[in-house]
């Protein structure tokens, strides 16, 4: 049975505008899968309809055996803790330091009164420590987060959703406000991750090439349909060219 399956998923904002349409793929466990295309495209939103931060509109969403839209808001909740998710612009607690914020990735398995006061075990301290020293970034648990750079801040990220313990982490663009060598690092530790520890990763990206490099499949998105699933080998310059028309060679470089 796939970890993830996606069938006949379609999603509106408004009734002039479909962002996604009759999107239909599955996804195994510890698979690395890139998805790519234009601005627009429904890159964001597909992630966001598999962990329901973005209610689904019609088809179904299965995770780990269970159907997403079918859950009430505690099963949810319980779901949720399964799946890690990394965004763009890091998505941290600025003025809180460093360890704080990742420990924030153990807040879907404590009541509402644990997570508000920040009742944590020491063993989930440790933990937190332990991924900070993994992604190298250990001597920076007791600064603020807005004291760190672009990459520190998404590796603070990383860190936070691999403290779930998730078997699926999704990646929203995840290098696109950062320098190429800080990307380079981000898609290091990704890679890792789900080779070592068998954790299937999604990852949205603008760079084809970086796709083509880290990802074991690539799905192409245009206009919130898939024009391409496949090996990553099998992404011809042809099918780039479809994915992306004219916005093709600015995208392709890294």
């Amino acid at each position: 049975m796939p970890l993830l399956e996606v069938k006949e998923l379609n999603k509106s904002y408004n009734s002039e505008i479909q962002v996604l349409k009759n999107i239909e793929f599955s996804v195994g466990a510890g698979e690395f899968i890139s998805i790519i295309g234009p601005s627009g495209a429904g890159k964001s939103t597909l992630l966001r309809c598999i962990n329901r931060m973005v209610e689904i509109e019609t088809g179904c969403v299965f995770f780990d055996g269970k159907d997403v839209g079918a859950q009430n808001k505690k099963d949810l909740r319980r779901l949720r803790t399964n799946i890690g998710m990394i965004f763009q612009h890091y998505n941290l607690v600025p003025r809180l330091t460093v360890i704080e914020n990742v420990l924030h990735g153990r807040f879907g398995y404590k009541s509402t009164i644990g997570g508000v006061l920040g009742l944590f075990t020491e063993e989930e301290k440790q933990r937190a420590f332990d991924l900070l020293e993994k992604l190298g970034i250990a001597e920076q648990a007791y600064k603020r987060c807005d004291q760190l750079s672009g990459g520190q801040q998404q590796r603070v990220g990383i860190c936070r959703a691999l403290i779930q313990e998730p078997k699926l982490i999704l990646c929203d663009e995840p290098i696109a406000s950062l320098d190429p060598n800080s990307s380079k690092i981000i898609m290091d530790h990704l890679k890792q991750i789900s080779t070592e520890l068998g954790i299937t990763c999604i990852v949205n990206l603008h760079q084809v090439e970086v796709a083509k490099d880290y990802a074991h499949r690539i799905s192409g998105l245009k206009q919130g349909e898939v024009v391409f699933d496949g090996a990553s080998p099998l992404l011809s310059q042809d099918k780039i060219e479809h994915i992306y028309g004219m916005e093709t060679r600015e995208l392709i470089t890294v």
